[in-house]
């Protein structure tokens, strides 16, 4: 391979040595999707994971809904899934993949850990919760703690969720007023989204997200959309470098 040259899935399909047991037919693969809109990253992971006994990259995504479209369609056992994605983002992309197929094990990934997330990705039903900082031995061993039906939570990430709770559990941003679809939906409106394209995502109408819109904007007392745009930023839930899409 040349430098420069992009690294692809059947490539490293190709090279990943997916375990020794295969070829006496006692092993067990587990497929893996990577979603990440940094192209960096994700082929960081990719590559990264491909060099791992027993695990076999099938698919990779750049976005939340490109994730729910690659999970029914392709043989999935465990999603490492990026937070803050354009779109919907991963934690709505963890519930739609979930509610069609319970069975496979969603890892968020995020660059941040003092956040609103990781209580409510797990209780969307993720499995396990890793920082972008991790190593790849944590990484490697969330998969396999998850595959195994196990939860997994990053010490820094569980640390923070434990500081949280002790000091009473008092809101830290004023995103944790909003219900699960009305922040989704401040999300989608603060990257740029527009209401009609919001709507199709969600499946309901344009007057249906006009009225999240509304509660969005007085619950969070704010006026416009610019200002959602530099609350998002300000309290980490807009990652500023995926801002207005891919």
């Amino acid at each position: 391979m040349l430098q420069g040259d992009t690294l692809s899935p059947v490539y490293m399909r190709g090279i990943a040595p997916l375990c020794f047991e295969q070829f006496i037919g006692n092993c067990t693969v587990t497929k893996i999707l990577v979603a990440d809109d940094h192209d960096l990253v994700r082929m960081g992971i990719m590559r990264m994971l491909a060099d791992v006994e027993g695990f076999e990259v099938v698919g990779e995504a750049k976005s939340g809904e490109e994730a729910v479209s690659k999970a029914r369609l392709l043989p999935l056992d465990v999603i490492l899934m990026d937070v803050r994605m354009p779109g919907f983002g991963g934690l709505e992309a963890t519930r739609k993949i979930l509610a069609y197929n319970p069975k496979i094990k969603i890892i968020a990934v995020t660059s941040l850990t003092d956040d609103m997330f990781p209580e409510r990705l797990m209780k969307a039903g993720a499995s396990g919760y890793v920082t972008k900082g991790a190593s790849f031995d944590e990484i490697i061993d969330a998969v396999h703690k998850v595959v195994k039906g196990q939860l997994y939570m990053a010490s820094s990430v569980a640390q923070q969720l434990a500081l949280r709770n002790f000091s009473g559990g008092g809101a830290q941003s004023p995103f944790e007023m909003l219900s699960e679809r009305e922040l989704q939906t401040a999300i989608m409106i603060a990257n740029g989204n527009k209401v009609q394209a919001i709507a199709d995502s969600f499946s309901v109408s344009p007057k249906t997200i006009n009225s999240y819109r509304y509660r969005i904007f007085e619950k969070l007392d704010i006026n416009s959309d610019v200002e959602l745009t530099i609350l998002a930023i300000k309290h980490k839930i807009l990652d500023i470098e995926t801002l207005g899409g891919e």
